[in-house]
Formats: structure tokens, C-alpha cells, sequence
């Protein structure tokens, strides 16, 4: 069998070999949104297309595996050459390559080397390569596709690398299979079932100590702790609580207060006070939801006035502290004024110096 061509993988995702993780992430995306095969149906070049991008990614997205690829690249046939010959082991023990070559009786023979047989299987009888090239293998062995959380993109529904290959019928992310003579590969790793959601509806008071709430799914009940400072559309994750191991999402749904207003971690309310308090200042006492304050309003307090109170609002559903409380001032005008208080009003609108506020 003749030695895998060597792949550059910069030039297949187009980026320099200077590029950071950001901008491989940025190529990616890019090509394998323009090379989704939902978008080129029965176009044989773009599935072959779409895999060489994917393999691209794995390699230089993991850091190790674009270390040794950046040590080795178009070299690495040499470096396999000498690790078979019983030369010096170039890689110091960890040689990629060692059981490259080898027969199914177990004699070995240089990459190429005539009567050597090489092959890939998979347990589902597919070729292992279909994922991933040869060279990919003979340059990283059992060590699969980079780790992580599968890449989804836009344009192509919301399936990922892995479940877009399986369903075309190649091995998926993870290349797996087992050649002849050799080591195993390690398996494609499985797609995860979705998690089950539920939503569970609670009252701001709830929201600000923390509260609990009976699940059940299947016939299966659970209590599920809701932490302080959860709010609306919060996700409290419960990993395997499930039926059949999947994971278990409480998703939190906040009802309206009949005073409060919840903003992040602030909350709103408005706080009547007299003309009296608003012209000369004084004390008020306000409702929070950890227990009444003093409000100090200050003289001359205009209507629609927000005063903040440090540290009243709502714990952090993530991380410590506490948000604050705005307070809006909503000024009370008396009313049925009697003669003697309109003629007091009048004095005072004579004694006071105030520009037209409509000017």
C-alpha cells in the first residue's frame, strides 16, 4: 500500500501557521458552513471537502496534536521510517508510528514496502478513513479528534461535525476502527442524548431565599434545589437524575411581583411620599425583601426621583454579592385644601423663587 499523502492542514483551512485558536475557529466555521453537504446534495466533492476541514480542525484546534504536527508535518514519513528500521527512537518512546507497517503475523516493513498489508476496519464495516484520513492515523494513532464540546454552526440546522458525518455514513469525529496487526483506535465517541427540560415556576420571595420544587418525569419524582438569586429563565442542570441517564435541565420561571420589579440583580419599586417630606427632606421607611429601611430623602426631592439602596436586591445566581434596590420617588399632592391651607399655598408660591420649568 502506498504511504498516505501528506495533508497541510493550514492550507486546507486556509489560515497561517501563526494563526491563533481564534481565527482556526473563525476558518472553520467559515468553510464548513460553505461546505455543508445539505447545501451541495449529492455532491461527492463537497462531503470529501467537508471531512478534510473537519480533520483540519481536529488537528490544530488541540494544542497537542498541532504541536506534534507542527514538530513533525511533512517529515513525519522519515521520522516513521526510522522508528521501523531500529534506529534511534526520534520520538523518545512515544513513536506514533511503531506498529505502522506491521503484518497481521506481525512482521513489519517500511511504510510502502512492498507485500505489506495495511488496512482499516470498523465494527460497523464502514472504512475507518471515511472520518479520517490514513495519514491522520499514522500521525496521531489511538489519540482520536480533539476533545470537547461538539462544533455546531449556522446554516446547517443545528446538528454537530459528529452527527453530520454519522449520518453520511462516515465515522464521525472520533475515526474509529481497528487495523490489521495493530493497536485499536479508539472509538467514535457517541452522540449525547438531549437533556429532558422542565420549567418551574416560582415567586420573587422564592427567587431572593432559595426554594425547592418536585419533578417528575416517567412516573420517576424529584426534588430539585432552586439556589437564591435564580431568575428568570435560570438553568439548573442535574446531571444523570434523568430517566435513562440523560440529564435533568430545570429551567426557572419567574412571576410577576405586585411590587418589585426585578432587574439582573436589581430590583424596582416606587415609594409614595408627602409634599412635606418632599420639600424638606425627612425619613421614609420602605419594604425591602430582607425587612424595612429608613429611606433618606433628601430636601427639594423632585418627583420620579430614583434613589439607590446598596446591597437590597437580589443575591447573585452565580458568584456572591447582592444587587441593589432603585427606589423612584412618587410625590403626593394634598387634596381638598382648605381655605386657610390655599391662601398658605399661594404664600409660599410667592415666597419661593421658581423659574417656569417649561422654559
Amino acid at each position: 500500500m502506498a504511504a498516505p499523502e501528506f495533508q497541510d492542514y493550514y492550507k486546507t483551512l486556509g489560515v497561517p501557521r501563526t494563526a491563533t485558536q481564534a481565527e482556526i475557529k473563525k476558518a472553520f466555521r467559515k468553510l464548513a458552513r460553505e461546505s455543508h453537504p445539505d447545501k451541495h446534495a449529492g455532491d461527492k466533492l463537497a462531503e470529501s471537502r467537508f471531512k478534510a476541514i473537519n480533520e483540519a480542525n481536529a488537528v490544530l484546534s488541540d494544542a497537542a496534536k498541532r504541536a506534534k504536527y507542527d514538530q513533525f508535518g511533512k517529515d513525519w514519513e522519515a521520522y516513521a521510517r526510522a522508528g521501523a528500521s531500529g534506529g534511534a527512537d526520534p520520538f523518545g518512546g512515544a513513536n506514533p508510528f511503531a506498529s505502522w507497517g506491521a503484518s497481521p503475523g506481525g512482521a513489519t516493513g517500511r511504510p510502502g514496502s512492498g507485500g505489506v498489508r495495511y488496512e482499516f476496519r470498523t465494527t460497523g464495516g464502514a472504512p475507518a478513513g471515511a472520518a479520517f484520513s490514513d495519514f491522520f492515523h499514522m500521525m496521531f494513532g489511538d489519540e482520536g479528534a480533539a476533545a470537547g464540546e461538539p462544533e455546531r454552526f449556522a446554516g446547517g440546522g443545528n446538528e454537530s461535525i459528529d452527527e453530520l458525518l454519522s449520518r453520511l455514513g462516515m465515522a464521525g469525529n472520533a475515526g474509529a476502527g481497528t487495523r490489521t496487526g495493530g493497536r485499536t483506535h479508539a472509538g467514535a465517541r457517541p452522540v449525547a442524548a438531549p437533556p429532558v427540560e422542565v420549567t418551574a415556576e416560582m415567586s420573587l420571595e422564592e427567587s431572593f431565599h432559595g426554594t425547592s420544587r418536585i419533578v417528575e418525569i416517567d412516573g420517576k419524582r424529584l426534588e430539585v434545589t432552586i439556589p437564591r438569586g435564580a431568575g428568570d429563565g435560570s438553568r439548573i442542570k442535574l446531571t444523570g437524575k434523568a430517566p435513562g441517564g440523560r440529564d435533568l435541565v430545570v429551567v426557572t420561571k419567574l412571576r410577576p411581583h405586585a411590587v418589585f420589579t426585578r432587574r439582573g440583580d436589581d430590583l424596582e419599586r416606587e415609594v409614595p411620599v408627602t409634599l412635606q417630606e418632599a420639600l424638606l427632606g425627612g425619613e421614609v421607611p420602605v419594604a425591602t425583601l430582607k425587612g424595612r429601611v429608613l429611606l433618606k430623602v433628601p430636601e427639594a426631592t423632585q418627583p420620579g426621583r430614583v434613589i439607590r439602596l446598596k446591597g437590597q436586591g437580589m443575591p447573585r445566581f452565580k458568584g456572591d454579592g447582592t444587587g441593589d434596590l432603585l427606589v423612584r420617588v412618587r410625590v403626593v399632592l394634598p387634596s381638598n385644601l382648605s381655605d386657610e391651607a390655599k391662601a398658605a399655598a399661594q404664600r409660599l408660591a410667592e415666597l419661593v423663587d421658581q423659574p417656569d420649568p417649561r422654559g
